[in-house]
């Protein structure tokens, strides 16, 4: 057990070392400071498509060249159920927070969806250690994205009549935008050209890839720094959330993803997502379905508290009870 904990401490501190995550500190130590440093909008959707499309592709290759069906299933099956029964917990519990319908349902949503960048940061963590999981994984990610804002819907709208076309108007938002697109339009391209395919594109999506990376969360750091000192609506008690239920959802995963004979990379990775919040995908589709809730509360908790706790601490941690299953 000694020599467990040895070792996490020696990760956790190699992985806050890694340049992607120096990057984002640096980043939330100028937005704390309020420096003048900014990250073009245009530059930061750029780089956010350019990761999807790496991550999306490089999964398909794999995929491909280990085998897609391999571990797909239990990982998609386990995957889509988390992401449509998180919400109504994480609904519950921001009831008992004293957070309106409205509010608790679109950032429930939040919390039941997840983060590319947590997982791209996750896949370049398991690289540094040594441990692989299934290309597939990046489907995974994609499937993940949707039923969330589905519980969340439901949730704030239920009772309500005329409200289905708004629903359902986010839903196809969703369904068409950009990361669901990307994600698993380069997914199935990687899957169809396979390693011959990788070779071409491997200077783009290999050799820039970690400095993508650090550029994103440098603008990240900055984003989330800024979130956080202009979360006035932000308790004790929503930020104990905001870092509680990820813990204990990725605790839950790796037992669930031990129980359905999933690999310890894949069970770990699927711990992270279910760990992690979006920010991103849901935004936009509370802003067609639910405009009247507030993201000044739940864009916060997801960036400036959750994705920052699963970065620098959430990880390691996640990986060492995962060794501890093994």
């Amino acid at each position: 057990m000694f020599d467990a904990l040895t070792e996490a401490a020696r990760l956790g501190t190699s992985n806050l070392l890694t340049p992607a995550i120096l990057f984002f500190a640096l980043g939330m130590m100028a937005g704390f400071a309020r420096s003048d440093l900014i990250v073009p909008e245009g530059l930061s959707k750029g780089l956010a498509l350019y990761l999807m499309l790496c991550i999306g592709f490089k999964g398909g290759v794999e995929a491909r060249v280990h085998g897609l069906f391999t571990g797909l299933g239990p990982a998609a099956l386990l995957g889509v159920a988390l992401s449509l029964l998180t919400p109504l917990l994480a609904y519950g519990l921001l009831r008992r927070l004293a957070v309106d319908r409205t509010n608790a349902a679109a950032t429930a949503a939040h919390y039941g969806s997840v983060s590319l960048v947590t997982f791209a940061a996750a896949g370049a963590y398991l690289e540094a250690v040594g441990l692989k999981f299934g290309g597939y994984m990046a489907a995974v990610l994609a499937l993940m994205e949707t039923p969330a804002i589905l519980t969340g819907l439901a949730l704030a709208l239920r009772g309500q009549t005329g409200q289905a076309r708004r629903g359902w108007a986010a839903v196809r938002h969703v369904l068409l935008g950009t990361a669901t697109v990307v994600l698993m339009g380069s997914f199935l391209i990687g899957l169809a050209s396979g390693e011959p395919g990788l070779a071409k594109l491997d200077p783009f999506v290999n050799g820039i890839f970690q400095g993508a990376l650090c550029l994103f969360l440098l603008d990240m750091g900055l984003v989330a720094s800024r979130r956080l000192m202009a979360g006035s609506r932000l308790t004790l008690g929503l930020a104990a959330f905001a870092i509680g239920l990820p813990v204990v959802m990725a605790m839950v995963t790796l037992g669930l993803a031990r129980l359905f004979g999933l690999s310890q990379g894949d069970g770990l990775i699927l711990a992270v997502l279910a760990a992690s919040a979006s920010y991103i995908a849901v935004p936009a589709a509370m802003k067609t379905a639910l405009p009247e809730a507030d993201p000044g509360l739940s864009i916060p908790m997801a960036l400036g508290i959750t994705f920052s706790f699963n970065l620098l601490v959430g990880i390691p941690l996640y990986h060492l009870v995962s060794d501890l299953m093994v």
